[in-house]
């Protein structure tokens, strides 16, 4: 059953419309209603293109949050095969917020790294909602060690509101994987591509998005904070979320024109959750491309233009 967000109400009110008709159509087949069912879906897709060309970064968080929106798991199992995940970050234990392993994307080895947080109830607790603890990140760093030490590109992809706050995280070091992380990101000697699939929140996501090449999919966002605790910061008041997601610059829209990633991949008409197969295979399109451009580099060549791209951010505002 499809989940509407609340401008999409128009949509969801023609839509329903549609599937009525398609119920009396059904029930008594001496009535034809395949004209106004057709006239009634163009429509709905009309009012769904004009909403969609002209969201808010507000509405975009919504679509970026959406809970049918694919996420790791999906991107994994339509881009990668022989996909073989590995657990553990060798020092405490296992974090199912991070799903890490090697696979083969387009008959290229690849180690993959994913922020997932879960489509039911049960995943989503199984997976901690996306939010990693210092666990997670430990063991992002050990993986990442492992395709550099045997040539591996490594792809990341970012899907997280940021990293667990809770006591036993700060208790286990969670700046400091945090930072590792980060660190380890811009040390490797093979290329890294980080994909931001849904929301790309604080250090959380930073930690494995610090990569030769940021892509981010057209309704994703990606920023220092969430709008609601921006809001709740500058004006003690969550109720202003959405003037602190404009201001923010959090889309993939202003981050591609301030330089902060690379390049934007777009979504069907309605967000990614309306078209997975278009999405996923978008992102695969965009990740090769990515790929070939450090083909044939030798690792410091790798590293230097990474260190180069995040040494100039900033510079050419």
């Amino acid at each position: 059953m499809r989940s509407y967000l609340d401008f999409e109400k128009p949509v969801a009110e023609l839509e329903a419309k549609v599937e009525e008709l398609k119920a009396v159509g059904a029930r008594d087949g001496a009535v034809s209603i395949t004209e106004e069912v057709g006239r009634l879906e163009a429509k709905a897709a009309s009012a769904l293109s004009d909403i969609y060309a002209s969201l808010t970064p507000w509405q975009k968080t919504q679509v970026a949050r959406h809970p049918q929106r694919p996420h790791f798991v999906d991107y994994c199992a339509d881009l990668i095969t022989e996909f073989t995940p590995l657990a553990g970050d060798r020092a405490f234990g296992e974090d199912a917020a991070i799903v890490a392993g090697f696979g083969r994307f387009r008959g290229r080895s690849v180690c993959v790294i994913g922020q997932e947080k879960g489509h039911s109830t049960e995943t989503r607790l199984h997976h901690n909602f996306g939010m990693a603890k210092p666990e997670g990140y430990r063991k992002a760093v050990r993986l990442m060690e492992m395709a550099d030490r045997f040539g591996l590109p490594v792809l990341a992809f970012i899907d997280t509101a940021g990293a667990f706050p809770g006591i036993e995280a700060e208790e286990r070091g969670q700046a400091e994987a945090i930072a590792r992380s980060t660190e380890a990101c811009l040390g490797l000697g093979v290329p890294n591509v980080a994909l931001v699939i849904g929301e790309g929140g604080s250090g959380g996501a930073i930690a494995l998005a610090t990569a030769n090449r940021v892509l981010m999919m057209e309704h994703a966002i990606y920023g220092v904070i969430s709008p609601e605790g921006a809001a709740s910061i500058l004006w003690r008041d969550q109720g202003r979320a959405a003037d602190a997601a404009t201001a923010m610059k959090i889309t993939a829209q202003d981050l591609l024109r301030l330089g902060i990633i690379d390049t934007i991949v777009p979504e069907a008409t309605g967000g990614a959750h309306r078209g997975r197969a278009a999405a996923t295979a978008a992102a695969g399109q965009a990740i090769a491309s990515a790929l070939t451009e450090f083909d044939g580099l030798s690792p410091d060549e790798i590293l230097d233009r990474r260190s180069v791209k995040f040494l100039e951010i900033g510079r050419k505002l």
